[in-house]
C-alpha cells in the first residue's frame, strides 16, 4: 500500500496562515478599540455622575442649629400600666331574692348611693321576733329586781334566810344575761334588714351588671352583683432600672414633688399630668428594677384601667446646661459626638 500522503500545494498553506493572524490581530485592535472608547467616555463623563461611594467631593447641603444653654429637664421614660386606687366587687351579705336593681351599666355613683333590694319581709319578722322576746325578758329581769330588793329589806330584818337571798340574786344576774343575749339578736335582726338595700361601698365608675333581677342570691357567690371601679384619681404602675433609682430618692428626701406625663403607645400624645407618690420598698432580682405609682385626678377620664401608657418621669431640671438638638448627638465607638461647623465651612468632630 502506498504511504505517501497528499500534501496541499504551498501557497494554500500560506493563505490559511494568513487568515488565521488576521484574526487574531483583528480581536486585539477591537479590544484595544474598546478600550481607547471607556477611557475617552470616562474622561468626558463630570465627576458627579458616578454613583455609589465613588461620588465626587462636591458640596454637600446640611442643616445646623446653634449651641444654646437653658433649662435640661432630666427625666426617664418607662412603661406604665393603669391601674386604679380601688376596685370592688359588690356582693350581697344576705341570702335572698334581688327584688330591685337601682344602677345603669357604665354611671357614676357616689359612696352610699343606692344599688339593688334584696327581699327585705324575712329579715324584718326575725327582727320583730327578736324585740318581742327582748321585750319578754326585760319584764322578767324588772321583776326579779324587785324580788331582790324586797329581799334585801328582809335579810337585813332577819325575816328569811340568806339562801334565798342569794337564789334571787343569781336569778337577776341570769336575766341581765337573757337581756343581753336579746339585745345582740335584736342588733343582728336590724342589720341583717339594712343588709337588703345595697349601697354602693365606694364612689367610682360601674361596671358590667353581673347578676338580674329576680334571681335567688347568696353569700357564698363569688361573682358578685357588679364591680366598682374608682378612676378619680387614677394612678399608674411603671418600673425603673435600679441604676434609675439614687436621683429620684434623692429628689424625694429633699421633699420635691416630681412630675409624671402619661404619653399614648407612641409617646407621642400626652394623655394626662400628676406626681410620683410611691416607691416600692425593694427591688425585683430578677429584673433589676423597681415599683414606682404616680397619681393623676383624670378629670376627663383619659387614662382607663388596666391601659398601657409611656411615662415621662421629670427628676430634675439642670439650669444654664448647654442644649443641643437630640438628633444632632452621633454615638459611634468612643461613644457620643457631634460635628461643629468651622469658620472655613468645614466640619469637625467635638
Amino acid at each position: 500500500m502506498d504511504d505517501t500522503r497528499v500534501k496541499p500545494p504551498p501557497g494554500r498553506v500560506r493563505r490559511g496562515r494568513w487568515a488565521g493572524r488576521l484574526v487574531v490581530l483583528a480581536v486585539r485592535a477591537g479590544a484595544a478599540a474598546g478600550v481607547a472608547y471607556w477611557w475617552q467616555q470616562e474622561r468626558a463623563a463630570p465627576e458627579a455622575a458616578r454613583p455609589g461611594r465613588f461620588t465626587g467631593a462636591g458640596p454637600m447641603s446640611v442643616a445646623v442649629a446653634p449651641v444654646e444653654r437653658g433649662e435640661l429637664p432630666l427625666a426617664f421614660s418607662a412603661l406604665g400600666t393603669v391601674t386604679p386606687l380601688a376596685t370592688v366587687t359588690v356582693k350581697t351579705q344576705i341570702n335572698g331574692q334581688l327584688t330591685q336593681i337601682a344602677f345603669q351599666e357604665g354611671q357614676r355613683v357616689a359612696k352610699g348611693d343606692f344599688l339593688a333590694q334584696i327581699d327585705p319581709r324575712p329579715y324584718q319578722n326575725a327582727l320583730d321576733q327578736a324585740e318581742g322576746q327582748l321585750l319578754r325578758d326585760q319584764a322578767l329581769l324588772r321583776n326579779a329586781e324587785t324580788d331582790l330588793a324586797r329581799y334585801r329589806r328582809l335579810f337585813a330584818q332577819d325575816s328569811i334566810a340568806k339562801q334565798q337571798l342569794d337564789t334571787t340574786e343569781n336569778l337577776v344576774r341570769q336575766f341581765q344575761g337573757t337581756v343581753r343575749t336579746d339585745e345582740a339578736m335584736v342588733s343582728n335582726a336590724r342589720l341583717n334588714l339594712a343588709y337588703c338595700r345595697i349601697v354602693a361601698p365606694i364612689a367610682g365608675r360601674v361596671g358590667l351588671r353581673l347578676v338580674d333581677q329576680g334571681n335567688y342570691v347568696q353569700t357564698g357567690e363569688s361573682g358578685g352583683l357588679v364591680v366598682i371601679t374608682q378612676t378619680q384619681p387614677i394612678t399608674v404602675i411603671f418600673t425603673l432600672p435600679e441604676d434609675s433609682l439614687p436621683p429620684v430618692l434623692r429628689r424625694l428626701r429633699e421633699g420635691a414633688t416630681l412630675q409624671a406625663i402619661a404619653l399614648d403607645r407612641r409617646a407621642a400624645r400626652p394623655i394626662a399630668t400628676g406626681v410620683l407618690t410611691t416607691v416600692d420598698n425593694q427591688i425585683d432580682p430578677a429584673t433589676g428594677t423597681v415599683k414606682l405609682r404616680a397619681q393623676f385626678p383624670n378629670e376627663d377620664e383619659g387614662l382607663f384601667p388596666n391601659q398601657f401608657v409611656n411615662i415621662r418621669l421629670l427628676v430634675d431640671l439642670r439650669r444654664d446646661a448647654v442644649i443641643v438638638p437630640t438628633n444632632a448627638i452621633q454615638r459611634g465607638a468612643p461613644g457620643t459626638y457631634v460635628y461643629v461647623l468651622n469658620p472655613d465651612q468645614t466640619v469637625s468632630v467635638r
